[in-house]
């Protein structure tokens, strides 16, 4: 009732996006280093996820979709390598990346399509499975500071299901699924937890005990099949369409949680996940209150805001995402976003979230991503500044970020901000991929084109022909395990690709 067939868009269809912005050549957005906090697994207290030390932490996101779908790989692959795609979503700020799939890529010899080969890219993705594809994802984000969260989204690639289970795909088969990729990350805090379901919906029930319908029951008995496999997990259910006859978005109504709370065996794994959309996606009553957007808090608190506020358990908006083409959704982004409280002044005690979506092809909201899936959408990604939050220490792991040890190693990554043709802005993010703080960091590149940098700040460079070299600055020469800092430049003329990067530290 509620969706479209936004993510069953086929690997090479063309995304239906219009221009959100006039590409005014700002850089992009500086985020402070990763602090110390996420290390280990984390549990709840109340309304907040701590640590395994007890220390707060905030999953600011990004879904990143496509394991669902008939690739049976997250998308975009068929332009840019994986590594860098990741690199990019740490560079502006995202520190959760929430993995849709559906168990099609659980079945035997399961194999992904659509992924480039050429020139290197997604080259340790060769003859892999679509669980393989999954492990090297895991591994990078864990690399590089960033959490998992798997999202079981659909019974098997051909669409949604209003319950967990089909006549194809019995329940069964879902918690079979579910113990197997909990046991399969058990020991990687990368992971930090699974959403069960994918907006569950009519028939779909809250507490109304018969066993065929009531979500409640069934995400007690998946939540326990995962927990007991792997306690340290984190167990996010979403919510229903209706409760008392009240209807909502699907999966967004969790206003039976007060009276009828997901038990489970382990005790503090319970974080309750609303979706939440726009217009572009479908119309809904409050929208056209004549107080709006004035009314949206008092909307979100009737459907699952009051979790957080009663300090019952945390919430984590799932989804949410616009195309942001009318003023209702931009007015309704704006309030969205101060609803889920400002990083700067309430820091992890506020609502978790990962935004829909990174991929520029969901055909009623676009992504954080342009058509050409490398620009960003600044506009957009500029709405969720405010709650952004910190990334996370360094899993490690033995994807191309050095060798693990006490040397000092880096990783560079390079990201256009702007491009007009006569000229480009660019952004350089330094990450620190050993195990020991990094006292000095040098970048470098060669343009396949007639590029020359025109000016730089945050680092200094010499440029030989079509070779640039820049060395860190005085005050951003030190990097922390696991923390990453940035430079910028201008250069012309524009329209050339992204060239490879070396980064050397000591």
């Amino acid at each position: 009732m509620f969706r479209t067939l936004r993510r069953a868009l086929c690997a090479v269809a063309a995304a239906l996006l219009l221009p959100l912005g006039l590409g005014l050549g700002l850089p992009a957005t500086a985020h402070a280093a990763p602090t110390a906090g996420g290390a280990g697994y984390w549990h709840t207290s109340g309304r907040q996820i701590l640590d395994a030390s007890g220390q707060a932490v905030r999953i600011a996101g990004i879904n990143w979709f496509g394991f669902e779908t008939d690739n049976r790989v997250v998308h975009g692959l068929w332009s840019r390598d994986y590594k860098s795609m990741i690199d990019q979503m740490k560079s502006l700020g995202y520190n959760t990346i929430r993995l849709p799939y559906s168990d099609d890529i659980l079945k035997s010899g399961a194999t992904p399509t659509g992924i480039d080969f050429s020139a290197g890219k997604n080259a340790d993705l060769q003859g892999l499975t679509s669980l393989q594809v999954i492990d090297r994802i895991v591994a990078y984000a864990g690399q590089d500071g960033l959490k998992v969260i798997l999202d079981r989204h659909r019974p098997n690639s051909a669409g949604q299901s209003a319950l967990w289970y089909t006549s194809a795909v019995p329940e069964s088969t879902w918690i079979a699924n579910l113990k197997s990729l909990a046991s399969r990350y058990k020991g990687n805090s990368t992971v930090i937890g699974i959403d069960l379901h994918n907006e569950p919906h009519d028939p779909a029930c809250w507490g109304c005990g018969d066993q065929a319908t009531d979500w409640r029951l069934a995400a007690e008995r998946a939540g326990n099949a995962v927990l007991s496999v792997n306690p340290d997990l984190l167990i996010f259910v979403e919510g229903v369409q209706t409760f008392n006859g009240v209807s909502g978005w699907w999966g967004g109504n969790l206003m039976g949680v007060a009276q009828y709370p997901v038990r489970l065996d382990v005790a503090n794994r319970v974080v309750y996940s609303p979706h939440d959309y726009a217009t572009s996606v479908a119309q809904q009553s409050w929208f056209s209150d004549p107080s709006f957007p004035g009314n949206m808090p008092g909307i979100w608190d009737k459907y699952w805001g009051y979790i957080f506020k009663q300090n019952i358990a945390p919430v984590w908006l799932g989804e949410f995402g616009t195309t942001l083409q009318s003023t209702v959704d931009q007015k309704w982004l704006a309030a969205l976003v101060s609803y889920l409280r400002p990083t700067s002044t309430y820091g992890a005690d506020g609502f978790h979230w990962t935004f829909w979506s990174w991929n520029p092809n969901s055909g009623d909201t676009g992504g954080i991503l342009k058509d050409d899936w490398q620009t960003v959408d600044t506009v957009k990604d500029g709405y969720l500044a405010t709650v952004k939050a910190p990334g996370f220490p360094s899993s490690g792991g033995d994807n191309g970020g050095g060798d693990g040890g006490g040397k000092a190693t880096c990783r560079a990554t390079y990201v256009v901000s702007s491009d007009w043709g006569g000229g480009f802005n660019a952004d350089v993010t330094v990450a620190n991929t050993g195990t020991t703080a990094i006292k000095s960091w040098k970048v470098t590149w060669t343009w396949s084109g007639s590029q020359k940098v025109t000016n730089m700040w945050n680092a200094t460079y010499t440029q030989s022909g079509s070779t640039v070299t820049a060395v860190n600055a005085a005050h951003n020469g030190s990097v922390p395990a696991g923390g990453s800092t940035s430079f910028g430049f201008g250069g012309a003329p524009g329209g050339g690709s992204a060239p490879s990067l070396s980064c050397t530290a000591a």
